[in-house]
């Protein structure tokens, strides 16, 4: 079973950066695409970001700019680096290894 264990949320301003990262239990890990999505309160949960094993990188149009996915498969982590944050930005964080997923981190945005 893969366990995922987000961390790295929090509150910020607006203007502000956070990274956040996502620890995988197991060797798939460096064979996986990893997968960053989003759910604010009352939406639906949606992608956010997404790295393959060789590291090619695909972002939704809301965040492509600001964020920047990037992987260490030494360390079997994902991170997720948030710059120039939005109070639309502010929703739980999840990541994603196929059928598999974190936690989730509160990332809260203040205007």
């Amino acid at each position: 079973q893969v366990q995922l264990v987000e961390s790295g949320g929090g509150l910020v301003q607006a203007g502000g950066s956070l990274r956040l990262s996502c620890v995988v239990s197991g060797d798939i890990f460096k064979i996986a695409t990893m997968t960053w999505y989003r759910q604010a309160p009352g939406k639906q949960r949606e992608l956010v970001a997404t790295i393959t094993s060789r590291e090619s990188t695909n972002y939704a149009d809301f965040v492509k700019g600001r964020f920047t996915i990037a992987r260490d498969n030494a360390k079997n982590t994902v991170y997720l680096q948030m710059n120039s944050l939005k109070p639309e930005d502010t929703a739980v964080y999840y990541c994603n290894l196929f059928k598999s997923w974190g936690q989730g981190t509160q990332v809260t945005v203040s205007s």
